[in-house]
């Protein structure tokens, strides 16, 4: 099992070489498949799509929030296609955060430039 750190550097790596064959413009799904690809290849663990109910006064509430990935059961990566990052895309990021027992998550920009894509 890779340590957090060292996992979270090997996952944007994967991400940048994503980034860097595909390029900016395609649909988050492409990028998210493409990114799962690498994430088998490379032997690292991975769920996608994950559900992530809300527990609300102790009631665990199924609303239809999903990550798009949990890597080894530790980091959530969530992947976005915008022109830019926005506060609520890092509060979404940081509320799939709280409800795991991940921690670590990932917000990565494939429509960024390379240079600012993590």
């Amino acid at each position: 099992m890779l340590v957090q750190s060292a996992l979270t550097e090997r996952v944007i790596g994967l991400a940048i070489d994503v980034h860097k064959a595909l390029g900016p413009g395609l649909l988050e799904s492409v990028y998210e498949t493409c990114l799962c690809l690498e994430l088998r290849h490379a032997g690292i663990l991975f769920r996608r799509q994950v559900p992530m109910p809300v527990t609300y006064r102790g009631t665990r509430l199924e609303t239809g929030y999903r990550t798009d990935l949990i890597v080894a059961d530790q980091v959530i990566v969530e992947i976005k296609a915008v022109e830019r990052l926005s506060p609520a895309h890092e509060a979404q990021a940081l509320a799939y955060l709280r409800m795991s027992d991940c921690q670590m998550v990932l917000l990565l920009n494939f429509n960024a430039p390379a240079s600012r894509m993590a």
